[in-house]
């Protein structure tokens, strides 16, 4: 069945404008907008699983690609002067048969947008995790402590605390690397976590773990598909701040000895956070003992997404508009059982 699809993702789409964070996120924001722009645009227009017309949310500063123009099923949208991108995106949703949004989870943001979609053009018209999950994965102790239930490793199990040489703190509903430090006395960890909550921060400390930095590309429906492990390229500065530099991608084809225990991985988390739906990232530890440290859950697209169709032959963005069919048709057997 084709379908109109909107593409929103919420940097690109202004909405951060003059947020400290912005220049930093909006280079990863327009990269993943734009993948998944040309990955919907690699679908057919008519017939099967196809896209009939492709909206995408873009500002001053984030023009689109001029090859989207060659195609006459991109419409370029922008929000008005002044006017509020949860407000614009409800407003569009109401005109497409999907939305797919990408937002960070600070202050709730990707939340919001799934309740605005939801709240303006109903619940089948969100291309993405339901807001069960994004309650939990929105929240870095929630999603732990969530984790933790399925027997998952986490940094705030005992053994880290006992054996840290650094302590790490960060926003418990922070996006990428921003606003995070890392420091190598506890007490002063401590103290600084104390000054940021007082000054109404949701602040989470914890231990640093060791070892190497990783993400996991999950497709989640009924199971929870592992796409593809990848390296985080992550910087510690002398005054402890850290900077997220990218990813690289390892592994696609289950060739790494350790990608069992990464599906494992994959799916504790689809059991801890049901509802994950649709392209979903973990961030996590390998330490050289342990093995994987889970750190966070993105239910969202996140810069790992971009190129991984190209490298999987797989269109993604074609089978998270089929898991979206296959949930409907599911509720609608549902619905003529009851």
């Amino acid at each position: 069945m084709s379908a109109s699809v909107l593409v929103l993702e919420f940097l690109s789409a202004g909405g951060l404008q003059g947020d400290p964070a912005e220049a930093e996120l909006m280079p990863l924001g327009v990269a993943m907008r734009d993948a998944m722009m040309h990955d919907l645009l690699a679908l057919p227009a008519q017939g099967g699983q196809s896209v009939s017309r492709i909206g995408v949310a873009t500002c001053a500063g984030a023009p689109l690609p001029s090859s989207s123009a060659v195609d006459p099923r991109v419409q370029a949208l922008q929000a008005g002067p002044g006017q509020d991108v949860l407000a614009f995106l409800a407003g569009q949703a109401r005109d497409f048969d999907a939305a797919w949004v990408v937002a960070p989870e600070s202050g709730g943001l990707l939340a919001a947008c799934e309740a605005a979609v939801r709240q303006a053009a109903g619940p089948r018209a969100w291309l993405g995790s339901r807001a069960g999950a994004l309650a939990v994965s929105s929240w870095k102790s929630r999603t732990l402590a969530a984790l933790a239930g399925q027997g998952v490793a986490t940094p705030f199990d005992a053994t880290w605390a006992a054996q840290a040489r650094r302590w790490v703190v960060k926003p418990d509903d922070g996006a990428g690397a921003v606003a995070t430090q890392v420091l190598a006395d506890r007490a002063a960890a401590e103290a600084l976590a104390q000054r940021r909550r007082a000054a109404g921060e949701a602040v989470t400390l914890q231990p640093w773990v060791e070892g190497e930095a990783l993400s996991l590309s999950l497709l989640c429906g009924q199971r929870a598909g592992l796409l593809s492990l990848n390296r985080q390229q992550i910087a510690v500065d002398a005054g402890g701040d850290v900077r997220f530099e990218g990813v690289e991608r390892l592994c696609t084809d289950g060739s790494d000895p350790r990608w069992p225990r990464l599906q494992a991985l994959a799916d504790a988390t689809l059991r801890a956070l049901p509802g994950l739906r649709g392209f979903v990232g973990i961030d996590l530890v390998w330490h050289p003992q342990a093995g994987p440290v889970a750190i966070e859950v993105n239910a969202r697209v996140s810069c790992a997404y971009v190129g991984l169709s190209q490298r999987l032959g797989r269109n993604l963005a074609g089978e998270v508009l089929a898991l979206r069919s296959a949930d409907h048709r599911a509720e609608e057997a549902a619905d003529a059982i009851a």
